[in-house]
């Protein structure tokens, strides 16, 4: 019984994870095309009736605004800016330091940032874990995520012999974490030889 409860948690709060930010994401640009809506009227009029032209030059102007304000945070002034909000508002709210963390994973090119896709030697098994860093004296911080929720897990500190990198994209990774372990024979079959 208590299997199956955790997997029915596990389950519910891995889909929050994924159903809450889309929902959230929707809303505030349906707001957003609201709010601009009396700013296109006048264009609007100018295209055919039969044309949405209202909403879809809402939905532009919104976009155009959301691709203004994400150049301007790549710039040393915005960035500084960002961080500063994001200390004096955002990182006080409940999650969204671990959201921010795993949106960055997701979205990041950069291999010197990226979390590295591994597999572990816990017990007797291969786990599938991630990299977080490389402390002084040669062990490795990894991050073992639960199934089928990659947000939630459990951080160990191993001997570097215990910690197998893969050679995947770390989505690919998080994939396989998400779909049960669907997968994982790739991750095997990329494992780096040490």
């Amino acid at each position: 019984m208590r299997r199956v409860r955790e997997l029915v948690t596990s389950t519910v709060i891995g889909g929050l994870f994924i159903v809450v930010p889309v929902y959230l994401a929707v809303v505030l640009l349906l707001k957003g095309m609201k709010s601009v809506a009396g700013l296109v009227r006048p264009v609007a009029v100018l295209i055919p009736d039969w044309l949405p032209a209202e909403d879809f030059l809402a939905l532009i102007l919104v976009l155009a605004i959301c691709f203004l304000v994400g150049a301007a945070v790549r710039t040393g002034p915005g960035r500084a800016l960002r961080e500063r909000f994001e200390k004096m508002f955002f990182e006080k709210l409940p999650g969204y330091g671990l959201l921010r963390g795993l949106t960055q994973r997701l979205a990041v090119d950069d291999d010197e940032t990226a979390w590295k896709p591994a597999l572990v030697e816990i017990e007797d098994a291969l786990v599938p874990s991630f990299i977080i860093e490389e402390l002084d004296d040669g062990r490795l911080a990894v991050f073992v995520p639960s199934v089928p929720t990659p947000l939630a897990g459990a951080v160990y500190i191993l001997a570097r012999e215990r910690v197998h990198a893969v050679d995947i994209p770390f989505t690919q990774a998080i994939s396989v974490v998400s779909r049960w372990g669907s997968g994982s024979k790739n991750l095997v079959a990329a494992m780096r030889k040490s």
